[in-house]
């Protein structure tokens, strides 16, 4: 494991929070406590936070993104360019050397490729501190071939998005099942760096989401209410969940969205095949401005879905999760999946449910955002 991420994995509740709330980087410290000072507005970095220079003139909900991006691009934690809870310091030479380099890609990206966003931290990082100057040996016998991804004649021979979708669709119980569907709640637990909580989930139409993460000292929160979303973590005030995450959290709580595929990702087009975990995968790939925006992979097979990769976008890059599906079970005559696992660039967490319920009432109250910092359990005598 890289030395630089140790710390992070090491303090599970931590890990806990920043899992629940979908975003499992190391940056999580910085956010909580940026956010805390600095409340989410509409206005640009330079004017929320402090001596921002380089970063000035982005959306100061763009900022976290940008500083996560950087940290899986490096493999490297907020501690390494940043003075712990004085993030406006330029104390450590590795923060100038970061701004030096953002504009070096900057320049590389107008000058070469007429401003588009090609090169990035992660074009010659890799998640390695420092780029690897020469071409690494293969242990294989010959170089692996390379296949093209814009090999149109083989991709017209693969299933379209009309057929995929419409086999995952009646793979879960088909359309009439899905439509009767108007919330569902989910009780299981929660496994990271060898550790395991209890976690309650609740979804309710249209489109609100809240899991609380049982820690040991007080429960994680992380809802999205139809509209935004926000997290908070014990004995902290809520925070609301970066614009640019806003997406990825419409899905997680859209109990209809094999229904809805289509509608949201109108250009989804085939791409390569794909084996994961054993199973043979089709794909399908939707993207915005040539950059990727979402991967779905269906089993060959049985038509359900397997993996999800999803991008959100940054100034400097895209930060990806992926989202792998399993245990599906009929409930109510439409199949749940009872296990996931999401995966960051910094880790990984999965959710394994225990028990499932359809159409039961659930207070809206659960997804109200509180004014106050949520409540910490009272430590044993």
């Amino acid at each position: 494991m890289n030395k630089h991420r140790s710390s992070f994995l090491s303090n599970p509740c931590l890990f806990a929070f920043c899992a629940a709330a979908a975003l499992v980087s190391p940056a999580g410290v910085a956010q909580s406590q940026l956010a805390e000072a600095h409340p989410s507005t509409q206005a640009i970095a330079g004017h929320t936070f402090k001596n921002i220079q380089v970063l000035k003139d982005i959306p100061s909900d763009a900022l976290i993104p940008s500083m996560q991006f950087i940290s899986a691009s490096l493999g490297v934690e907020c501690g390494f360019c940043h003075v712990e809870n004085h993030f406006d310091q330029d104390d450590k030479k590795p923060k100038v050397t970061a701004r030096k380099m953002i504009l070096m890609t900057k320049e590389i990206n107008q000058d070469g490729f007429d401003g588009r966003r090609q090169v990035t931290c992660n074009t010659c990082h890799r998640g390695a501190l420092v780029p690897a100057a020469v071409p690494l040996i293969s242990e294989e016998p010959s170089r692996p071939k390379i296949e093209s991804l814009d090999d149109e004649q083989f991709l017209r021979t693969l299933p379209g998005p009309t057929e995929l979708v419409g086999k995952y669709v009646a793979a879960l119980g088909g359309e009439k099942a899905l439509l009767r569907i108007f919330s569902r709640t989910q009780k299981g637990t929660t496994s990271f760096a060898g550790r395991e909580v209890g976690i309650d989930i609740y979804d309710k139409a249209p489109g609100k989401r809240t899991s609380f993460m049982h820690l040991p000292n007080g429960d994680s929160v992380t809802v999205f209410d139809g509209q935004q979303g926000w997290t908070g973590s014990p004995g902290h005030p809520p925070r609301e969940i970066p614009g640019s995450e806003a997406e990825g959290s419409k899905i997680d709580a859209d109990l209809q969205f094999p229904l809805h595929i289509r509608q949201i990702f109108p250009d989804l087009r085939p791409g390569r095949p794909e084996n994961i975990a054993g199973r043979e995968t089709y794909q399908l790939v939707s993207e915005n401005a040539g950059q990727p925006r979402i991967r779905l992979y269906f089993d060959k097979q049985t038509g359900l879905l397997l993996r999800m990769v999803r991008y959100s976008d940054s100034p400097l890059g895209l930060n990806p999760v992926r989202v792998d599906y399993g245990d599906y079970r009929p409930v109510e005559g439409a199949k749940v999946a009872y296990q996931w696992t999401v995966a960051r660039p910094s880790g990984q967490f999965t959710i394994q449910v225990a028990e499932v319920r359809q159409n039961v009432e659930i207070d809206d109250a659960k997804f109200t955002k509180p004014a106050t910092a949520l409540p910490q359990a009272q430590a044993a005598p």
